[in-house]
């Protein structure tokens, strides 16, 4: 089965979703720490379990770092020596903001960093993670200790899916190890628990002026409040930080005396509460009494945000009803102050983040003000609008700040829809947000989930023709990127039906633009030719002009290209460099300089040839467009061997061949993109011999993704070895032939060149 590529932020032995967030943050625990790295040494599943806000997850993240870093180094290895070759990586998992079990495999394939754009399923990604991550030599085998660390925080209501999937990843691949984080255990065989109770008094303590200290506020660790504050709140770490966050305003003494009150009105309260329960929601119950009228509405509206949101979008969704919007960066700030939000710097800018329990709390007192649909509908209207402006601005000089902000904003969309594809009455825009989001499922590596919404909102009766019609052919688009051509042929089918009976010369121009991808994929140029032309020609006519239409100018190319007209490819690709220079745009611009760098290694210029391959690679890895990046790599190892580097051109055949695996077919199957690929290989074989161009290729294959990247690109900067004359006269000889397909074609659809 063939394997995804990883891309970051799985790197190393930890990625920036764990450590990094904690490495100022984290205050005691040093017993724990040590307990629970022995119990990740003795067993392959370890549950930590506790109340809400006792620290679970920080504790988790911790020793997840540090149990990396001490297996790497070899701490558990034979007399405290590394294994040779060993791997370790680990990567955290943040479950909270998922309400659908559907999407847990989705989030794990996500936190590891994967691309995969075949039709596997998220959980057969997962399956072939040892091969994916090197953990696995040729033949399946692992060096000794190589392992990879999987955190899957905040578990508890998401149980019976995280079991499924934490039970087949550890009886069918070994190298796996599961930290999982939450309220209960997940009853899965083997599993080990690790019940965290809060800090002792002198850690709740410390904890306590360390948090209140950050608000600019000093207090004694000797101070009896303070002590008798700790002890009431029973150390549990998120209602002392909700303490800290009151000492601004309030003393020690004052802030006890409040509290006090509040427990001794809720000492009866359910007897099927865990005590720690019963605190903890007592101490969020009290802040939240605490706060301003004000406050108090904002925290329950923040609840209707799943994961990070920024400024504008609480300004838009939360204000009105009592709050202005004018008020909404005071009120806000009052709320980071007292923790009950926190800040976090993200790729995108700052966001803000409410922790599960304090989100949850928000989120009943929204309902009980009646308020909540309102609220979830503002929050669909801004979500469907940041998106609208995504995808306008993913034809501009914004092109990368729009990848980021997706990336960041993917939960928020995700819940948006979520409420379209499930309202009454909200079909239409399910289908519109769905369609709307076309560059971020082909452009930024997210084909599987985008399949998923688009499968989802076409099945549903909007009652609006033309975002269904663009949800049709996007469906197409993400269908033919994975090579799935007969639901690609069927939503195209329907799409141009549909846009010929209601007049619709947008869709009819994207619907037959996509049938131009498909033949052109499967080897039919000449009706690729015929259709790509009929759909510029369109384009033209309605006045069409972004990165989907420029795309279909480098179609065009390619076509050209394949029937032997190298100067007319050139020509057009020329063109669509100038326009996106023009307008900054970076992504269909790459796919621009692949054709112009064939073109320039079919002249002999191999030296501009890599040059723009080297720009090629740079922006379609920075998009994570996995397409993009392994057709470059394929160019650039049939450049590299033109230049007399036969094995640095073996490695990189071979280091493409894993990445084709995760897009699809390899080539597309078609015998017009196979033929650089066979004439590398013939070139370097003849050089090397057989057995040593075996090897530079299982050399290049254990690379991952970003080693092959970074290698490909590595040569960018060097100067290139200069061929042979012969050599030279045997390429160009060798070219020519590539006007016609390769002896043995296999005439299945594949990914599209877009």
């Amino acid at each position: 089965m063939p394997d995804p590529t990883p891309h970051p932020p799985l790197q190393g032995c930890g990625t920036g979703a764990g450590a990094a967030a904690e490495s100022d943050a984290f205050v005691g625990r040093s017993a724990e720490l040590g307990a629970l790295a022995r119990a990740l040494d003795g067993a392959r599943l370890v549950t930590v379990t506790g109340a809400g806000g006792v620290g679970k997850s920080r504790l988790a993240a911790r020793a997840a770092a540090r149990a990396a870093a001490r297996w790497t180094a070899g701490g558990d290895g034979p007399g405290g020596r590394p294994p040779a070759a060993r791997r370790v990586l680990w990567a955290r998992v943040d479950l909270a903001p998922l309400r659908d079990a559907e999407f847990v495999d989705h989030a794990v394939v996500e936190a590891l960093g994967l691309t995969d754009h075949t039709l596997r399923t998220p959980r057969e990604t997962l399956l072939a993670l040892p091969r994916v991550l090197g953990l696995a030599g040729p033949g399946g085998t692992c060096a000794a200790g190589d392992r990879l660390l999987l955190v899957l925080d905040g578990v508890e209501h998401l149980a019976e899916a995280c079991a499924g999937l934490v039970a087949e990843l550890l009886r069918r691949v070994p190298q796996v190890r599961v930290l999982a984080v939450g309220r209960r255990p997940l009853g899965v065989a083997g599993e080990r628990l690790f019940p965290l109770a809060p800090p002792a008094e002198e850690e709740a303590v410390r904890l306590l002026v360390t948090r209140a200290a950050q608000h600019g506020v000093s207090v004694r660790a000797g101070d009896p409040a303070v002590r008798e504050l700790c002890r009431r709140l029973e150390g549990l770490p998120l209602a002392v930080e909700l303490a800290a966050g009151r000492l601004r305003t309030l003393s020690p003494a004052r802030l006890l005396e409040r509290l006090d009150d509040r427990f001794g009105l809720l000492t009866g309260g359910p007897r099927d509460v865990l005590p720690r329960h019963r605190t903890l929601r007592t101490a969020i119950g009290w802040s939240h009494e605490l706060c301003t009228p004000a406050e108090r509405l904002l925290w329950a509206r923040l609840s209707v945000f799943t994961g990070a949101f920024d400024l504008e979008a609480v300004e838009y969704v939360c204000s009105g009803g009592g709050l202005a919007a004018g008020d909404v960066l005071d009120v806000l700030g009052e709320l980071l102050a007292q923790s009950v939000v926190a800040r976090e710097e993200t790729a995108a800018g700052v966001r803000f983040r409410m922790l599960e329990t304090v989100r949850a709390y928000g989120a009943e007192w929204l309902a009980a003000t009646g308020d909540a649909d309102r609220l979830r509908r503002r929050h669909r209207d801004w979500y469907v609008g940041l998106a609208t402006w995504c995808e306008l601005e993913w034809f501009s000089p914004r092109q990368a700040e729009v990848a980021a902000r997706i990336e960041t904003e993917l939960p928020n969309l995700r819940s948006a829809l979520e409420y379209c594809t499930t309202g009454p009455g909200e079909a239409h825009l399910g289908q519109y947000l769905a369609g709307c989001l076309w560059f971020c499922w082909a452009g930024c590596g997210r084909l599987s989930e985008g399949r998923h919404w688009l499968e989802r909102a076409v099945a549903l009766e909007g009652g609006h023709e033309q975002s269904r019609l663009k949800a049709l052919w996007v469906l197409a688009y993400v269908a033919i990127l994975q090579g799935d051509t007969v639901p690609a042929l069927a939503a195209l089918q329907e799409c141009r039906e549909a846009a010929r009976t209601s007049a619709s010369a947008t869709a009819l121009a994207y619907a037959e633009h996509r049938a131009g991808c498909l033949a052109l994929v499967t080897d039919d140029m000449e009706r690729a030719e015929e259709l790509l032309r009929s759909a510029l020609e369109r384009y033209r006519e309605i006045g069409e002009l972004n990165s989907t239409v420029l795309m279909g100018q480098v179609e065009l190319a390619m076509t050209r290209a394949f029937q032997g007209d190298l100067p007319d490819a050139v020509r057009l690709c020329e063109d669509v460099r100038r326009i996106c220079d023009d307008h900054g745009e970076r992504w269909s611009r790459a796919y621009a300089l692949y054709v112009l760098a064939y073109a320039a290694w079919h002249e002999g210029n191999a030296g501009y040839a890599r040059d723009l391959l080297a720009d090629c690679l740079t922006d379609a890895h920075g998009f994570h467009d996995l397409l993009g990046s392994v057709l470059a790599v394929e160019l650039l190892a049939l450049v590299t061997v033109s230049e007399g580097d036969a094995e640095e051109a073996a490695v990189l055949q071979g280091a493409a061949g894993v990445m084709w695996a995760s897009v699809g077919l390899r080539l597309f199957g078609s015998a017009y993109y196979n033929a650089p690929h066979e004439l590398c290989e013939a070139r370097a074989r003849e050089l090397l011999g057989d057995e040593r161009y075996e090897g530079c290729v299982r050399e290049g294959a254990a690379l991952g993704r970003e080693a092959a990247v970074a290698r490909a690109l590595g040569r960018a900067g060097r100067r290139a070895l200069r061929a042979l004359p012969e050599q030279r006269g045997q390429t160009r000889g060798r070219a020519a032939d590539m006007r016609e397909p390769a002896a043995s074609p296999t005439r299945k659809g594949g990914e599209t060149a877009s």
